[in-house]
Order: structure tokens, then sequence, then C-alpha cells
């Protein structure tokens, strides 16, 4: 894994002199998600390079400063990618925030999330300590997975200085198809497919159409094609369109200073796929063949969160006016013990992103 170069070793003074809170930065292109991150800037973009990549072995290694669309592009040189799209919010965005983040995009429930990729990791600690957990294959977990407890933590436990990284080949044949139908059909039959031998890669509906690309062998793409029809996407105009759900460019996410103004947030409801519409005020957007269901509009806290748990899920206040309050679901008293143990047992002195994802964490 990583070794100790100048860059590394400025990152272990800034953290072991640190007497006030550290706000970890890359790119900053996500600093809208979670609680408001304060304190003094650790900037992680020096940390760059990608340390190594062995195509034949599908495997990535890369520092946390490094851009995204840099990895993406030598991976897409060898015709390899990241299949669970993380949204990249802009040209600035890291890799140690993708991960950070946990956020992925619109394959996620046919490939699997960011954490399912994460083979190590190389992590600063609140004591100035580097630490390396996994490895560069898939089975090397013994005891505690601590390398994917980083995958979503949003740097409260450490600092992700290295992460490896599994990669898949990129699909040989896709196809996006979109059917004119309404929130519930699209539902009942997104649902329907799931049960069948198909290759959806992702799904999207909204204001009345349903988006759904097929990726995989050129056989099977043009099978499930024929049987499913609708209206074809040109290849150009779908990946723009997916690029634009992925990165949130879409003008459905768009919260400018008149939506802000009115009181709107952008929610992000996590459900069983087969959950029936959701009541509530403001409009949806719905991914991952039902499981993800976003609303924008003016419903409340309490709304919004009662819906989620009558469906079994929860909610996540994906963006909004600030003082940003209540983000991310409360815990239960039992994880609240268990998240409090693991950064005592990483951040003891409390500097790294403090509050980022709950009050006191």
């Amino acid at each position: 894994m990583i070794t100790q170069d100048p860059v590394l070793q400025r990152l272990i003074d800034q953290v072991r002199s640190a007497h006030k809170p550290l706000d970890i930065q890359g790119g900053n292109t996500k600093h809208f998600y979670g609680e408001i991150p304060h304190g003094e800037v650790l900037d992680m973009r020096p940390l760059t390079g990608i340390s190594s990549y062995e195509p034949s072995e599908l495997v990535v290694t890369v520092r946390a400063g490094t851009r995204l669309a840099e990895l993406e592009a030598r991976l897409a040189e060898k015709g390899q990618c990241l299949p669970f799209e993380p949204p990249r919010f802009g040209p600035d965005g890291t890799v140690g925030g993708m991960v950070a983040a946990g956020l992925s995009g619109p394959s996620r429930a046919s490939v699997g999330c960011v954490r399912d990729y994460v083979l190590g990791t190389t992590v600063l600690n609140g004591q100035g300590e580097v630490l390396s957990f996994g490895g560069q294959v898939i089975k090397n977990v013994a005891g505690y997975d601590v390398s994917r407890v980083m995958a979503g933590s949003l740097g409260v436990l450490g600092v992700i200085c290295e992460v490896s990284l599994k990669v898949l080949p990129i699909a040989t044949a896709t196809a996006t198809r979109v059917f004119a139908m309404d929130e519930a059909a699209a539902l009942k039959q997104l649902n329907a497919w799931a049960g069948q031998p198909l290759p959806i890669n992702a799904s999207a509906w909204h204001h009345g159409q349903l988006h759904l690309r097929l990726a995989g062998a050129q056989a099977a793409v043009t099978a499930a094609c024929a049987k499913l029809g609708g209206t074809v996407v040109e290849p150009e105009i779908a990946t723009s369109w997916w690029d634009s759900v992925r990165d949130h460019q879409h003008a459905f996410f768009h919260l400018d200073s008149n939506h802000l103004a009115k009181g709107e947030h952008l929610w992000r409801l996590s459900v069983p796929a087969t959950t029936p519409p959701l009541d509530l005020p403001g409009v949806q957007c719905i991914e991952w063949g039902g499981a993800q269901r976003w609303l924008r509009g003016q419903a409340t806290v309490k709304q919004v969160r009662a819906a989620a748990v009558r469906a079994g899920g929860h909610a996540t206040l994906f963006r909004g006016a600030a003082p940003r309050t209540e983000v991310f679901t409360p815990l239960s008293a039992p994880l609240q013990r268990i998240h409090k143990g693991l950064k005592t047992a990483f951040d003891p002195r409390g500097i790294f992103n403090p509050g980022r994802m709950y009050p006191g964490l």
C-alpha cells in the first residue's frame, strides 16, 4: 500500500498537531452532503496518483486526492470501469471523497454499491498513525472488515489516504428504452421484470416516463430489447441522459435560490423495491427498480421520515436550505453505542469531521 512521502508526512504532522476539529476535504464537490462541516481544512488534493493498476487482475490502487475523472479515464483506456457509477457532482471530485461519501449511481441495484468494491484502505487515524486494512484481492477479510466500514463514513473515523478497488470490464453492449406509464404502473412493471432473466442495468422513472438501461452481452441485450419493446433512445442521447441522472445535472435535481426560498428540499428515501407509491407532497424520481425514491418539495421532516418508516426504510435530507439539521435518520440507542465506540477507537480526540454524520459523533 502507500509509502510515506513528504505529502503524507505533512498530513500526519497536521493531524498530530491539531487542537481543533479538522474538515477533511478533497475536491469539495460534496460539501452539501451531511451536516454542515467545520474546522481547519485538511487538504487531501496533493495526495495524488495511481499507485498500481493490474487490468488482468481487475484491481487498481489509488491515492485519495486523485481526481475521479482521472481514474475513470485510465480505466477506460483498458476497457474497464467503476461499475457502481459514483456520482461526480463536478470535475474536481476525488477518489477519497467517493469512498467517504459512499454514494452510488443508477446501476447500483444491479452491480452493488461502493462498499462492495473496496478491497483495502490505508487510513490516518486521530493519533496520526498510518494503518492499512484489507489488501488487493477479494478474499482477504479476517475479523472486522475495516476497509468497507470507511465507505460512507464521511471522514468521521479517519482520513482515507489510499484505497484498492475492484473494477470490471465495460459492458460489450448497452441499450436504453423508454416507456410511457404512471408511477404505480412503473413500479409494478419494474417488480415484474425483476423476476425475469433480463440484463437490466439501471432504471429511472420521472414525470410519466420510465427509462430502462440494458447492459451485457450483445445477444442478451438484443433479445431483451425485442421482448420488452419501448421507444428506442439513441446511444449518445442515452449516455448523456444517464450521466445527467448520475451526476444530478437533470432538471429534477436542481434546487436554486427560488426553490430554497420556498422551503423545498431534496430527500433520498431508501425503501423496499415493492413499496407502492409514497403519499408525499412534491415530485419524485424513482431509481434502483423502485428501491430509491427521490423527493423534491416542501414535505416536512416528520412527514418524510414517517413515510419511510411505514415502508420499512429510511430517509436522508440530501439537499436543502441551511442550517442543515437531522440530515440522516436518527440512530437507535444500540447503534449509537456502536458508532461512538468506532469513533473513539479510530479518533479518540474527536478531531475528524465532528458532527458531520450525527450530532455528538
